[in-house]
């Protein structure tokens, strides 16, 4: 008889491990996701700043999974697992399983600040993207009718906490959005009226993961685009309208947006000894969560031990993920005498920073690209790691478009309500 898989997320690491075993004549599998749909979190910013519709980089399952003869999708949100049953409860419902396999991904920290949850907008799902993307537009629309220039600069003043990819790329098609996009959009604003994006992080430097040499030409260029970078500096605290900072200085404003960290989930019915660091479930080489005999964990979530270029565990990025699902795939498809190691192996990372601005550090250190060249290969990473043809198409054309009349196409303002 076929045994039974649910994996809890459709991220990279969850369609890329559905790829390996999908039509397997082994496994039936059922996908387990709070959305019904797959989105590409690298280019969420863009959905953010409304650059990019959310149907651009988002797919929906079932059209995904259609092919697959032996892939079920069930909407729902994972609440427990019951290790002793082999059973999973969702919020709606449970289902029993062989082998689980956990890519619930990551969600924002706030480390324990009440304020700074309430008062800040985070950016890690398409619904905080749009949530973002109604709340930039509805204050820069808000800022025209203000007559009291000091108010206004509160609308129109954006902190961003968290130097990394995120927080850099967010930074940078802000300020493109102020030189370009303003002046044509909103007449009624002058120069003075303007405020200014701070880019906040505790680290001595910007994408604190990457070269020296990709930090100096992203700090360089940031603020060529008119971007204030305070380093080893925290936000301490957010109330009436007033970031305060960690050195003593205050920003006013109504705009900060969080970049500055992600946990993993933890969830009920897994032993305290199961995780790790960042709430990260503690694997072997094989993906297999300490303590039990037949629960992965892939990507952002799992701590993998044995890779002795990483000891501390993998990067919270889009390869290492889909790596540990291609090999885990690899693996269940093979009797256990021949299964594989995980070992990671780095394709490098990219950042960008604005039009025909970013840096690319190649695997070995020493290899770096900045500037166009970079820039380009940044385009064909993402366009390709997009999860259709359509939506490549759709990406490139939009991008062509901005590149030509530096100008977007999506700045609408929609708040749905929903219904039961």
């Amino acid at each position: 008889m076929k045994k039974t898989i649910i994996i809890v997320g459709g991220g990279f690491a969850g369609l890329e491990l559905i790829k390996g075993i999908g039509n397997s004549a082994k496994y039936n599998i059922i996908l387990v996701d709070a959305n019904n749909y797959n989105f590409f979190p690298p280019l969420i910013y863009q959905v953010s700043t409304g650059f990019m519709e959310p149907s651009a980089i988002s797919y929906p399952f079932r059209k995904i999974l259609r092919n697959l003869k032996n892939v079920r999708f069930r909407l729902g949100s994972l609440l427990e697992v019951v290790p002793a049953e082999n059973k999973v409860i969702l919020t709606n419902g449970e289902l029993a399983y062989d082998i689980l396999v956990m890519a619930t991904g990551t969600e924002s920290t706030f480390f324990g600040n009440r304020n700074i949850e309430r008062y800040s907008l985070p950016m890690k799902t398409i619904s905080d993207a749009l949530t973002l993307r109604n709340t930039i537009l509805t204050r820069l629309d808000r800022a025209t009718r203000v007559n009291d220039q000091q108010e206004r600069k509160k609308l129109l003043t954006f902190v961003i906490a968290g130097a990394g990819p995120t927080g850099v790329e967010l930074s940078g098609i802000l300020a493109e959005m102020k030189t370009s996009i303003l002046k044509k959009d909103y007449p009624e604003l002058n120069e003075n009226d303007l405020g200014k994006i701070y880019l906040i992080d505790g680290q001595n430097t910007v994408l604190n993961a990457m070269s020296t040499k990709s930090q100096k030409y992203t700090s360089a260029e940031l603020n060529k685009l008119g971007v204030e970078i305070k380093l080893n500096c925290l936000v301490d605290d957010v109330k009436d309208d007033i970031v305060l900072l960690s050195d003593g200085g205050i920003i006013e404003t109504k705009n900060l947006i969080w970049a500055a960290g992600v946990t993993a989930r933890a969830f009920k019915g897994f032993s305290a000894d199961s995780y790790g660091r960042g709430k990260r479930l503690k694997t072997n080489a094989f993906n297999l969560v300490e303590g039990y005999d037949n629960i992965y964990a892939l990507g952002d979530c799992a701590l993998v031990s044995g890779d002795d270029n990483y000891p501390d565990g993998h990067p919270q990025l889009a390869q290492p993920a889909i790596q540990q699902a291609n090999n885990l795939g690899f693996n269940l498809k093979k009797e256990n005498s021949r299964w594989r190691p995980f070992q990671y192996r780095n394709k490098g990372t990219l950042a960008i920073i604005g039009r025909n601005k970013a840096v690319f550090d190649l695997p070995k250190e020493k290899y770096f690209i900045k500037g166009f060249m970079a820039w380009l290969i940044w385009i064909f990473v993402h366009i390709m790691g997009l999860v259709n043809f359509k939506n490549k198409v759709r990406t490139l054309i939009n991008w062509i478009g901005y590149y030509i009349y530096k100008d977007q196409y999506f700045r609408m303002i929609i708040k749905p309500n929903e219904k039961n």
